[in-house]
């Protein structure tokens, strides 16, 4: 992991009221399904002890990532609760993550035997989750391996068979195509489901939801939703929930400078100044997780309340802002990703804007920027 700053005016706020806010609006949507906290990626970069601690307080008791190692940094942090990796881990990692206490997923038959021999190896009888591929093509059980890997886990006597799941990739999706797929995939799963419990096997978890079908699909939702990028207030392609942002990013002008029409300012000098300015410098950069096609997209950043865009390329370290002939002071807060006074960045406009996600950029904020805790 890279240094994290502490003696550089930038840094992200992490707004607990509106985590906690997020998980009783999804809860209510829920219903009866059980919320699971996905707090892989750093918490989708909002820091991952951060989230998982304000999630706890705000009452969430199942977390799921997707590596090993997110699983016992969370263990080395205080967080006891069920914890469930998403993927099946190489066999070579399994003891650490049975000593662990963390809730294994198997998609192979190799895999089940794996577990069983590292649960078996520690004395102790292990959970795992079984995930059946229904269409994805990435990892897990093919609907004909099932029965076989099933079979591998309720077997063994060190393995109990806890849950078993399934991932759709275009549950947000509003094609007729993307609508009907996913359709397809849960009527598949629920008949892998079927078939496994009239072969006698009584799995307490059965899950298949991500943030979208959470969302938008209620015969999905089942035992739990594994949801992660509605919790930290963004909502894959849809709108049907009062969500909140729950990043910020901010920065303080660290140096001010005239600069005259025609001048071309950062890297490539890319952009005449159409008229005289003041320059403010502010201390973030694509290091950070700023995109440099924020550049020639146009994006704003805030300063006083203002609108102000960007007057040459994005730098590793910092960004260069045409305030016009506006007032603007070295010390002056600058919003990146959040609001100030009426106007409000989004992670959705970056990711517009940079012709890719919201996921993608709220994952990319550097390890060096601090992440403060907010309310």
């Amino acid at each position: 992991m890279g240094v994290v700053g502490v003696r550089r005016p930038a840094w992200a706020e992490i707004s607990r009221g509106a985590l906690a806010h997020n998980v009783a609006t999804l809860r209510r949507i829920l219903g009866t399904s059980e919320l699971c906290a996905v707090i892989k990626a750093n918490g989708y970069g909002h820091g991952a002890i951060i989230a998982a601690s304000a999630l706890r307080e705000a009452g969430v008791t199942q977390f799921a990532v997707a590596i090993l190692d997110e699983a016992l940094e969370l263990r080395d942090a205080g967080i006891d609760e069920p914890i469930l990796l998403l993927a099946e881990i190489p066999a070579d990692t399994l003891d650490d993550a049975v000593a662990g206490r963390v809730t294994l997923t198997v998609g192979s038959v190799e895999g089940a035997k794996a577990a069983s021999a590292a649960a078996a190896r520690h004395g102790v009888v292990h959970p795992v989750h079984v995930k059946i591929d229904t269409g994805m093509l990435r990892m897990g059980a093919r609907p004909e391996e099932v029965a076989d890997v099933v079979r591998e886990v309720t077997s063994s006597p060190s393995l109990t068979l806890e849950g078993l799941f399934t991932h759709f990739p275009v549950a947000d999706g509003t094609s007729d195509d993307d609508v009907a797929f996913t359709q397809h995939q849960l009527e598949l799963f629920n008949q892998m489901v079927a078939a496994i419990r009239s072969a006698g096997h009584e799995v307490p978890l059965i899950h298949s939801a991500n943030s979208a079908a959470a969302l938008t699909l209620p015969e999905a939702r089942l035992s739990f939703a594994r949801v992660g990028l509605a919790l930290y207030g963004y909502h894959p392609g849809i709108d049907p929930a009062d969500l909140e942002p729950v990043l910020s990013i901010k920065a303080k002008v660290t140096a001010v400078r005239h600069a005259e029409a025609g001048e071309r300012p950062s890297y490539g000098r890319r952009r005449a100044l159409a008229a005289p300015a003041r320059l403010a410098t502010v201390p973030f950069g694509y290091a950070d997780g700023y995109p440099r096609r924020l550049f020639d997209a146009g994006m704003d950043v805030l300063i006083n309340g203002r609108r102000y865009p960007l007057a040459g390329m994005v730098t590793m370290d910092q960004l260069i802002v045409d305030c016009g002939d506006d007032e603007v002071s070295v010390g002056d807060e600058v919003v990146l990703l959040g609001r100030q006074g009426d106007e409000q960045i989004s992670a959705d406009d970056w990711a517009r804007a940079a012709g890719t996600i919201s996921w993608e950029i709220l994952c990319g904020i550097g390890a060096r920027v601090p992440r403060v805790v907010v309310d």
